[in-house]
């Protein structure tokens, strides 16, 4: 009789475990479902959110950000895409986001601590790919004897910031990003592509 009723005890337990247990893998089934169409849904709208902000005119992007977050984001997009010798081209006034366009670039490519090169005017960088990062803003448009165009070909990412003032030093094929404030927070960037290599960078980043 003892025995029985140890047989039953025990009979009793191992049912409430095996409920405990299907309660158990119930939950689980359904976080993972849960994280899964909670991934999807942000994807989703993230992809609607980038679609809204951005406008195509021909070869060119319009993008709209309305914090620095976002300019990074976009930053990081387009780093995403990119390739030996790619340069990129930045303008706007100060204060519009060259820089912060640049922080974010670098960081996706595992790069700190960046910082304006405008006393040093060359800044280079080691990552993923070399980062050259030029400022030619007090240099006046004379970089003759700077050898700009020599990092164009070494096998990382340059990075101009007021790269109009030396247009003619600039290699044909490249992204252009102007950067226009709106507002304290908000920027409008133009992003022109220049070669088919560009543009398929936009297509697929932006």
């Amino acid at each position: 009789m003892i025995l029985l009723k140890l047989f039953l005890i025990q009979l009793n337990c191992s049912i409430k475990s095996l409920k405990c247990h299907k309660k158990l893998i119930k939950r689980t089934f359904y976080l993972k479902v849960k994280k899964l169409l909670t991934r999807l849904l942000n994807n989703l709208y993230n992809k609607l959110c980038r679609e809204e902000r951005c406008v195509k005119m021909d070869n060119t992007f319009k993008i709209t950000t309305h914090d620095e977050k976002e300019t990074i984001e976009v930053a990081q997009n387009i780093e995403s895409e990119k390739f030996p010798n790619m340069v990129i081209c930045l303008n706007g006034d100060l204060g519009s986001g060259k820089t912060v366009f640049t922080k974010g670039f670098a960081s996706a490519m595992a790069i700190d601590e960046i910082t304006s090169p405008t006393f040093n005017i060359i800044k280079e960088y080691v990552g993923e790919l070399p980062l050259n990062h030029i400022d030619v803003y007090r240099t006046n448009g004379q970089v003759d004897d700077l050898g700009i165009e020599e990092y164009f070909n070494k096998g990382g990412v340059t990075i101009i910031e007021w790269a109009e003032m030396i247009e003619d030093h600039l290699p044909k094929e490249r992204l252009d990003i102007t950067f226009k404030i709106v507002d304290e927070n908000t920027r409008v960037m133009i992003i022109t592509p220049h070669g088919d290599k560009y543009l398929s960078v936009c297509e697929d980043a932006l």
